[in-house]
């Protein structure tokens, strides 16, 4: 299949969740990536998940989430020997993705400006919380803190329980996904090479272009609202006869299509709902009149009438169930490795969310173990085997 990233050498130096999820999305692509991780320890990653023994032995889900595809080195980049591991890997690269807060890589004299002399083509990306310059640039940043920052907090829930942290780490992977884009633009300038800065509060900011937009020019202070749709109404989440069901009935034939299937057309001359405005107002007495008539069914089976019909639904389904959904399971959105070196079992992780020319990006190898590729990639540089061995004796790599 087509891979538009091949032959592009990535050196991932990251972290955790942004800058690995962000090298994740290149390797599918068809790059090569390169982890370059901490001697002993690894990408702090390979401890965190929900299984204690994959912890233990440094295979963590979290881990082992966004790294299949990738190969590992280990560099203490606070050693000479290990600076210069890093350094020859740059001679080859097109790319070097970091998640350091700004300024420890050039503390370390490894910064783009020293890089960049080794290699003037090499695209440096530095993914941080808050960007390499500003007053917040020092401070530490994780998910939660940058998702209170951005405001997103503060309109997730409903008027009784917000703020509310959005269920996963949006922050981090919508910082990495911006990286993963950026960089893809830059491996197409004319002139191949440059500082990327990614802060994640600003990226997160960025996808919320129709709430921060009521502010900036509406004047309208954004609220939170539940699982309410402002810009409509009856739009948002309605209990059935057996489980909560989406319905956007954003226009107006699409609301009476819905208030006729349901067996409601009366609501249709009533002057409470009679206009979106008229509706958007008396939202709450409208959802209690649709729910009634729900009642007498289950949320899959109104949800397929409705779509029929051309009125946008869906049940609310939980994790397991939409895994276990032919629409996932028909579209190579998983992938599934039968052995991975240091785990006890198969294991399955998700590819991207890309199809090109019908077929989903996918990486051949597992995520690796730490330092899986020293040799070979030493080697490559043109250490010798004496030299490698008594730079892993120093705890250079």
């Amino acid at each position: 299949m087509l891979k538009p990233l091949e032959g592009i050498r990535v050196l991932d130096l990251t972290n955790v969740l942004a800058g690995p999820f962000c090298c994740h999305q290149l390797a599918h692509l068809g790059a090569e990536v390169i982890k370059v991780e901490v001697p002993k320890t690894g990408d702090l990653a390979r401890q965190l998940g929900a299984d204690p023994a994959l912890n233990k032995a440094g295979m963590g889900v979290s881990f082992l989430a966004q790294n299949a595809g990738k190969k590992s080195v280990t560099a203490n980049l606070k050693s000479e020997a290990g600076k210069d591991v890093l350094r020859r890997l740059v001679t080859s690269a097109d790319v070097l993705v970091e998640n350091y807060r700004p300024g420890v890589m050039d503390r370390l004299g490894l910064g783009y400006e020293v890089l960049k002399e080794i290699n003037p083509r090499l695209i440096y990306c530095a993914i941080s919380g808050f960007g390499q310059t500003g007053p917040w640039t020092h401070r530490p940043a994780y998910d939660q803190i940058v998702q209170g920052a951005a405001g997103v907090m503060a309109i997730t829930g409903d008027a009784d329980s917000a703020p509310l942290r959005v269920g996963y780490p949006v922050a981090d992977t919508v910082g990495g996904l911006t990286a993963a884009m950026a960089i893809s633009a830059a491996l197409n300038a004319p002139k191949r090479g440059g500082f990327i800065d990614i802060s994640m509060l600003e990226s997160l900011i960025a996808t919320m272009g129709w709430a921060v937009s009521n502010w900036l020019v509406a004047g309208q202070r954004p609220t939170p609202n539940g699982n309410e749709n402002l810009t409509s109404a009856p739009s948002g989440t309605f209990e059935t006869g057996e489980g909560p069901i989406n319905i956007a009935a954003n226009k107006d034939e699409q609301w009476e299509i819905l208030a006729r299937h349901i067996g409601r057309e009366d609501l249709l001359r009533s002057p409470d709902y009679a206009s979106r405005e008229d509706r958007k107002r008396n939202r709450r007495a409208l959802k209690a009149e649709i729910e009634a008539a729900l009642s007498a069914r289950p949320a899959r089976l109104w949800a397929r009438e409705l779509n029929k019909l051309g009125v946008p639904a869906g049940a609310v389904l939980d994790l397991p169930e939409i895994l276990d959904h032919e629409v996932i399971r028909t579209r190579g959105l998983i992938a599934h490795f039968d052995q991975v070196e240091g785990v006890d079992r198969a294991v399955s992780v998700l590819r991207t969310g890309v199809k090109i020319d019908g077929e989903a990006p996918a990486v051949t190898t597992p995520p690796p173990t730490l330092g899986a590729d020293n040799d070979v990639l030493l080697q490559e540089m043109g250490f010798s085997c004496t030299e490698i061995t008594a730079m892993r004796e120093r705890g250079d790599i």
